[in-house]
């Protein structure tokens, strides 16, 4: 997997079909799952205090579309006004929970795989705990 854009609220990736090909010559759905996944990572460490929060993802669902037989791209946007309501929330309750859903695209563009994600800023150290 390889970062390709990454700045305060965005992150665009990209998966390359070597070495990620399965038994009948298309990407690896582990590899297309990987992809959507690894977003929230990236935009959580250049979006969030890391000093302060963690992210954890909650859940997720991918739908393959298509079969993958190029190297395959994603891109997330969170917007900083969502990501300030979301870090503020999670200060003040200790956790906020967040998603977003990603659309997993060929060298071609087209649609290969979406998927569904939802995530959970935590505040580390909260009060009480």
């Amino acid at each position: 997997m390889k970062v390709l854009e990454l700045e305060p609220g965005y992150v665009k990736m990209m998966m390359p079909l070597q070495p990620n090909i399965n038994h009948v010559g298309t990407m690896y759905a582990g590899a297309l799952f990987t992809l959507a996944e690894l977003p929230g990572g990236a935009i959580f460490l250049s979006t969030f205090d890391a000093s302060q929060f963690y992210p954890l993802i909650k859940g997720m669902e991918i739908k393959f579309l298509k079969p993958a037989a190029t190297d395959i791209t994603v891109e997330v946007r969170l917007s900083l006004e969502d990501a300030a309501k979301i870090q503020k929330k999670a200060n003040e309750l200790g956790k906020a929970d967040y998603d977003w859903d990603c659309e997993l695209k060929d060298a071609n563009g087209q649609v290969v795989a979406v998927s569904s994600n939802r995530y959970q800023l935590r505040r580390m150290n909260p009060a009480g705990a």
